[in-house]
């Protein structure tokens, strides 16, 4: 198997992290703020990483996932 010759499939699977991100967060009526100051991140990062448009590391998706208290396989 290979990769498609554009990066589109990458753009649906962020797109797909961040809205999961986003219905956890809201699952527990907490808002950005919460969850960005707790994670340690910017405002703007959180924002982007829920509209699917940045390509969050691991690290950031490690610190998300633990402030969710939700599995990090849960969100990917």
């Amino acid at each position: 198997m290979h990769a498609p010759d554009d990066d589109a499939w990458l753009t649906d699977h962020c797109r797909a992290i961040g809205d999961r991100i986003r219905t956890e967060r809201l699952r527990q009526n907490r808002t950005q703020e919460s969850v960005y100051l707790a994670a340690g991140i910017s405002r703007f990062t959180l924002q982007e990483i829920e509209a699917g448009r940045a390509n969050p590391t691991l690290k950031l998706l490690l610190r998300i996932s633990r402030v969710l208290d939700t599995p990090l396989s849960s969100l990917v």
